[in-house]
């Protein structure tokens, strides 16, 4: 079944399939065809051009985009969207002025989505993040990591993988899963955390293991969260089932979290809020991507991801989204786009590359999806009628997205 769409007022992040990530300066070239057709085979891109070079072509179908713009799809490479009912009274909290730890001191925070979750059952799990999945497939994301770590028992942990599996099974979009048992201590591990870590090791990871349940393992490395010891410890007790690491670092202090990461060749270091030159200087000349979360740092108050510093260092930088309860309650690619402009001063070419090329990268889906590039998959969508790519992040408040297609088909839900 060929699809052939015509008159695209502008076809962007055209690549050929060589290109696998962008870095420093390299970031700020985003190639584009105007006035062009894309041809697309069952699920895959099959060819694209200019209108002027297309002839009489005769597809099965032919979308008319009437001058509006294609683009790839988001690839979120970090989200925790498999959790029970929301924090909203913990919202008011911080407008109140308490900050993140005095709300996980009193039982919110990451322990109280933890307490909610154990207590639903894995069907009404299932049905919340489903809806979730559509809501950001519908924003025009073609690709999503999910983690685990609202569970923080054995059970539970297993209930939440098992849980992010059957949406893989159902939906379209690419699904990654990550097991981050090492989300928070349980309070019943206050006083025990390498216990904590024990389990997490001797009991979470051989399931995790053998149900197959997770391609990613992730470790919450942080003041009063994991150690640089425990970090360790879990890492190199993943890798021995396979898993590849990717690490919450540095997102209040910087604690050897970076070099730790690169040393056991993470595939991404997330958060990077807080970063020293020693911390740019050891991701210097490694595979591993840093990844921005702006909208977290927009919900929390928190600094932003130096993003000048980083392309600045000729480094890679990836933006995602970050959807959990606590500190980003949103999915939506566009804003986190739009943010990274506005409040970390990456232009529109650099937060593009960073949502779709570099993103799909940070999930080991380079070679699938994040470009418009012969042989990779048919995720894209078309803007409705925008002057330039630029209005995206411009128009920070406005849904500019009129039509999502996946693997060639088109999205109903949206």
């Amino acid at each position: 079944m060929e699809k052939l769409f015509i008159n695209i007022k502008e076809l962007v992040q055209v690549r050929d399939k060589n290109v696998k990530k962008v870095s420093g300066k390299d970031m700020n070239t985003l190639p584009t065809l105007e006035n062009a057709y894309l041809l697309i085979k069952d699920d895959m891109i099959s060819s694209y051009g200019r209108m002027d070079d297309l002839n009489n072509y005769k597809a099965d179908e032919i979308i008319d985009c009437d001058r509006k713009m294609i683009l790839p799809t988001w690839c979120d490479s970090h989200t925790h969207i498999v959790f029970s009912g929301n924090r909203e009274d913990e919202f008011s909290d911080k407008i109140k002025g308490l900050t993140y730890e005095e709300i996980a001191q009193k039982g919110g925070g990451i322990l109280n989505s933890a307490k909610k979750l154990q207590e639903t059952s894995e069907t009404d799990l299932y049905k919340q993040a489903s809806r979730r999945v559509e809501e950001i497939i519908g924003l025009g994301t073609g690709a999503v990591e999910i983690k685990s770590g609202y569970g923080l028992s054995v059970a539970a942990e297993i209930k939440m993988l098992r849980v992010i599996k059957k949406l893989k099974q159902n939906y379209p979009i690419a699904i990654k899963a990550t097991f981050l048992g090492a989300h928070a201590f349980p309070l019943e591990y206050k006083d025990d955390k390498d216990g904590y870590v024990d389990l997490i090791i001797n009991e979470m990871l051989p399931l995790v293991a053998q149900e197959q349940l997770a391609e990613f393992v992730d470790v919450f490395c942080e003041k009063g969260y994991f150690n640089i010891l425990q970090t360790e410890r879990i890492l190199k007790a993943a890798k021995k089932y396979g898993l590849i690491p990717k690490i919450h670092v540095n997102q209040f202090n910087s604690i050897g979290g970076v070099k730790l990461g690169v040393v056991n060749n993470a595939l991404s270091l997330d958060h990077l809020e807080v970063l020293t030159d020693e911390d740019l200087q050891d991701l210097q000349n490694t595979d591993t991507m840093p990844v921005a979360l702006p909208s977290c740092s927009f919900f929390l108050g928190i600094p932003y991801t130096p993003a000048r510093k980083i392309i600045e260092e000729n480094l890679a930088l990836a933006l995602a989204s970050d959807y959990n309860p606590g500190s980003t309650p949103s999915g939506n690619m566009n804003f986190v786009v739009a943010t990274a402009c506005i409040k970390m001063k990456m232009t529109p070419e650099e937060a593009i590359n960073a949502a779709t090329i570099n993103g799909a990268y940070a999930m080991n889906l380079q070679d699938s999806l994040g470009s418009i590039t012969i042989g990779k998959k048919a995720n894209f969508f078309i803007t409705k009628e925008i002057p330039s790519y630029t209005f995206i992040p411009y128009s920070f408040g406005s849904n500019l997205i009129e039509k999502v297609y996946i693997n060639g088909s088109l999205n109903n839900n949206h």
